[in-house]
């Protein structure tokens, strides 16, 4: 009886240098893709998530939170996030400068981050950034009041509505209803050089125009705060945002211009190209629950 602890103890540790190697060849051989336009697996995005949050918790349990109610800091830090967090982020019914799309992971909206974080929690990643994410250290560019100031406006964030989100734009900014270089469509191929929608490019694009970020869909590794509904089942839905007939062809407008289709909609125009719209539509019509 006890040779079995011993044989265990043995086939644990060979275990161990067998995962180690074929860790190491993984990496060494390049086998791992590191490209953007390829998302992590989901065991690598969910170990990175889980090491992220509670990273984060362990580090900023012991932050004292000021008071973040005044309208005085409110306004402060309303101007903060237009200059420094909405070109990656977004804002209601306002989409990312295009260098954000290209992110992976991608960045996050933050309409919810009042939400699913604590206070002490936000200014810490605020504070101190992220490695490996596109999250600078903002505690080298703002100070720690500034910050505060984005934590409060944070916490008011999710209570705008897009037209709200515009309205408090001062002249000039994206959001005020002038054109931002999110919104102006790239340059679109030649009719000759157009195809029909391919649904694996479809599914590629997803990451590249920050949908997982907003919707949880079947199969794509994304963020876990979404703002938007799941679009599982996308393909058995009788309307699109409840308006449309749910076809390639609307779905395909709808994502290039959802304000046009449905105005107020939190859904922001992200410049998609017509291909990438007609490629994410007939991905979305792969999801489907129906047998």
């Amino acid at each position: 009886m006890r040779r079995w602890p011993r044989i265990a103890a043995w086939c644990v540790a060979a275990l161990a240098v067998a995962g180690a190697a074929v860790g190491s060849a993984v990496v060494y051989f390049g086998w791992y893709d590191v490209s953007a336009t390829g998302p992590h697996t989901m065991p690598v995005y969910a170990l990175l998530d889980v090491a992220s949050t509670r990273s984060v918790k362990l580090r900023s349990a012991d932050i004292k939170v000021p008071d973040l109610d005044s309208p005085q800091r409110i306004r402060r830090g309303d101007a903060l996030y237009r200059a420094h967090c909405a070109q990656c982020h977004g804002g209601p019914g306002q989409g990312p400068e295009p260098y954000a799309l290209g992110l992976n992971p991608p960045p996050p909206p933050l309409v919810t981050s009042a939400r699913e974080r604590p206070a002490a929690e936000v200014f810490w990643i605020i504070r101190q950034g992220i490695k490996m994410t596109g999250m600078p250290a903002w505690q080298y560019r703002m100070t720690d009041e500034q910050i505060w100031d984005v934590v409060g406006y944070l916490r008011v964030l999710p209570t705008l509505s897009p037209q709200q989100y515009r309205d408090a734009a001062p002249p000039g900014d994206p959001a005020s209803g002038a054109a931002s270089s999110a919104s102006i469509a790239p340059t679109e191929a030649q009719p000759s050089d157009r195809r029909l929608g391919d649904a694996k490019a479809g599914r590629d694009a997803l990451q590249q125009y920050l949908c997982v970020t907003c919707h949880a869909i079947p199969g794509v590794p994304g963020a876990r705060h979404y703002v938007g509904p799941s679009l599982d089942g996308m393909a058995d839905r009788s309307r699109i945002a409840g308006v449309v007939p749910n076809s390639p062809d609307s779905m395909q407008q709808w994502l290039l211009d959802p304000q046009r289709i449905k105005p107020g909609t939190a859904m922001p125009a992200l410049g998609l190209r017509e291909q990438d719209a007609r490629d994410i539509a007939a991905f979305l019509q792969t999801l489907s629950n129906v047998e």
